[in-house]
């Protein structure tokens, strides 16, 4: 397939440099600086992270090496890229279109939840009496905001128009510029946070917890033959821990989501798929344990402090962020306004670059589809991301008493795209490049104006054999965790 056919007018990122940047961005999210931290702080700390790291040289590299590949040959988005490689497989690429649709309403809901937070610490830090007092129980605070009749849909609206503007902007003009502005301030605001969190007295003890492999993290209690009750190693509780691993891969690096593919369409075809790929899993794993640096040690410290059980203070969830940590800068005194502020500043850095990654999976899929222009397709796809919003929006309000699945819509949402979806789609897109179309097709884009796929063996036994199975093992998985089948827990 000549790569240029047809598609000549395409954007396209201005460099390698800008197309790792982007795909960082995109990968470098809420995943990592929430769900990362807290993930292994309950599976055994270094543990986890070993593992993580495992996955992510192996099976995430295999599977955005899939998906940026089929981007640039095909120079399409996700909604139409499989029917370009082989007609009759379309239902790939609708599935893969699916999955942003309904993640970026939810997502940038939860934007919203930050922005409510950045901005009554930001008024704290100004002095507001008012916001000190209405954040003092951060618990009655967060569920208060959560369940109130308007304002997360409004926050959450200003979190969708700030994605469209810049996306409106174009390829270069907008998702480029901003993030060669938001990505070093990110990347400087959570080192400063980490660095002044290890400075604290005490917080030896939380690094330790967070970087040291816990290897009683496998085990399990069990009675020996002589009736002594003993820790022994668990095989149930490593498979758990490699799930767990693989699960929070997919969230964290973007796969299956139809980002890579609509990135790597706008992809140079002189720049080199690999190394860009391997570029990507060093930011994003990178950011991943600077954010548990951030975290970890100070929650340690404010359980140990409080008495807190310290796996009953890591296993709070999205709890962490919105409960937990504001109890812990209420803890840091005078400076914790600024913490704070500086903390959500932060983190709505990460989840805005996220979101807009997701948007443009949308807005190019549009744009392909219907022949529309970008500023067009932006906003009606605006209108329909805001609309979807407010299902989420509202779950913990008004709508509260509807459920699906015994689910309030934003976990409904989160379920049956991270649980579901998106482990689908990349077991077919594995099926379909290993057995259908060949990883032939992959490696000759890989080694497209001479540049060697260093990683081919690993590719090939991956994509066809090692991949669709671990992605099958972790779609039964989550199904189970989530709908509580067969008293499975992850």
């Amino acid at each position: 397939m000549n790569s240029s056919d047809g598609h000549s007018n395409r954007a396209s990122w201005s460099g390698q440099f800008a197309f790792i940047l982007a795909a960082a961005a995109s990968a470098i999210g809420l995943g990592n600086l929430w769900r990362f931290p807290y993930l292994a702080a309950q599976y055994g700390g270094g543990t986890f992270i070993l593992l993580y790291l495992l996955l992510v040289v192996t099976l995430g590299f295999t599977l955005m090496v899939t998906e940026i590949s089929i981007g640039r040959m095909t120079r399409q988005s996700q909604l139409t890229a499989y029917s370009r490689l082989r007609p009759g497989f379309g239902f790939i690429g609708l599935l893969g279109t699916i999955i942003p649709m309904l993640i970026v309403p939810y997502y940038c809901v939860i934007g919203g939840w930050v922005l409510k937070y950045f901005w009554t610490y930001l008024k704290i830090a100004c002095g507001s009496a008012s916001a000190s007092t209405a954040l003092a129980d951060s618990g009655a605070f967060f569920s208060g905001f959560i369940s109130s009749p308007f304002a997360p849909f409004g926050y959450g609206a200003i979190f969708i128009l700030l994605c469209a503007v810049i996306i409106a902007l174009g390829v270069k003009n907008g998702i480029e510029k901003s993030n060669v502005v938001l990505m070093p301030v990110l990347f400087i605001l959570a080192v400063g946070i980490a660095v002044y969190v290890c400075c604290q007295p005490g917080s030896a003890d939380g690094i330790r917890y967070y970087l040291v492999p816990n290897m009683d993290a496998l085990r399990v209690d069990a009675v020996a033959a002589s009736g002594e009750h003993v820790r022994v190693f668990s095989w149930m509780q490593l498979a758990k821990t490699v799930l767990g691993a693989m699960g929070q891969m997919f969230y964290s690096l973007s796969l299956a989501m139809g980002i890579m593919i609509t990135y790597g369409s706008y992809m140079r075809r002189e720049d080199s798929i690999e190394k860009s790929v391997r570029r990507i899993e060093l930011f994003d794993t990178l950011i991943a344990v600077i954010a548990g640096l951030m975290i970890i040690p100070v929650v340690y410290m404010f359980a140990v402090k409080t008495g807190t059980p310290i796996r009953d203070a890591m296993n709070a969830g999205p709890g962490l962020m919105f409960i937990t940590l504001p109890k812990v800068f209420a803890d840091f005194g005078s400076a914790g306004a600024l913490v704070g502020a500086v903390f959500f500043l932060l983190v709505t850095f990460a989840a805005l670059t996220s979101a807009i990654s997701l948007y443009e999976a949308c807005v190019a899929s549009v744009c392909d589809l219907l022949g529309m222009k970008r500023v067009n397709a932006t906003f009606f796809t605006f209108f329909v991301i805001a609309f979807l919003s407010v299902f989420s929006a509202l779950g913990y309000g008004a709508w509260s008493s509807v459920t699906l699945f015994k689910m309030p819509f934003l976990d409904f949402f989160d379920f049956i795209t991270n649980a579901v979806l998106m482990p689908i789609v990349a077991v077919v897109t594995c099926v379909f490049i290993g057995w259908i179309v060949k990883p032939a097709l992959v490696e000759k884009e890989v080694e497209a104006t001479g540049h060697r796929f260093t990683a081919v063996g690993l590719y090939r036994m991956m994509v066809k054999y090692v991949a669709p199975i671990l992605i099958t093992l972790l779609l039964f998985s989550e199904i189970c965790r989530n709908l509580g089948l067969f008293g499975w827990r992850i």
